[in-house]
């Protein structure tokens, strides 16, 4: 039977199990064995990253071609207008390509835990938040969509992946979830 695990990333945390210079790492969070991500969190940014033991399960949660969508709590600078966020919706022209169009609104700031580091605050500089949906996974994603209209990202955090969501785990925290997708 095919283990799947819903973890908390914390800001900091490389998405792998070895080690690689001074950063922590998932080892230092999820002590289970035979367990990989399925799927990618960079080091800045926060939230759900699913682990499982199955091959196939992981394939069919990270591959593109899968379509699984990806739901982000995006802090930018300034306050996006109703034409950039309509940029997001059709799709952004990215140096690798041009993105799958994105789900977008704007959002109340989220009740979210404390970043460690916090965030660089700005006084002549407001943020805004962004609930953000997207079909794919290239590199870095959200942040170059946010930066190429204008608007860079601050904070970011995963909050969904298909079906799965984070549901209240705080940083570091992880739980078995149903293996159906």
């Amino acid at each position: 039977m095919s283990r799947l695990i819903a973890l908390n990333k914390p800001f900091g945390v490389l998405s792998q199990f070895s080690r690689e210079g001074v950063h922590p790492t998932l080892a230092d969070y999820v002590d289970v064995p035979n367990v990989y991500p399925a799927g990618r969190l960079d080091r800045d940014s926060e939230g759900l990253l699913l682990l499982t033991d199955d091959g196939k399960l992981q394939e069919r949660i990270a591959d593109p071609k899968f379509k699984k969508t990806k739901t982000y709590w995006v802090q930018v600078e300034r306050e996006p207008d109703e034409a950039a966020l309509q940029q997001l919706r059709e799709g952004i022209a990215l140096k690798d390509g041009v993105t799958r169009p994105a789900q977008v609104a704007l959002i109340d700031a989220p009740d979210l835990w404390p970043r460690n580091p916090p965030v660089r605050f700005r006084k002549n500089i407001p943020t805004a938040w962004l609930a953000l949906t997207i079909s794919e996974g290239k590199n870095r994603q959200v942040r170059r969509m946010t930066a190429a209209i204008g608007y860079p990202t601050l904070r970011l955090v995963r909050v969904s992946v298909g079906k799965w969501k984070l549901d209240g785990l705080a940083p570091g925290q992880w739980r078995d979830v149903d293996v159906s997708t």
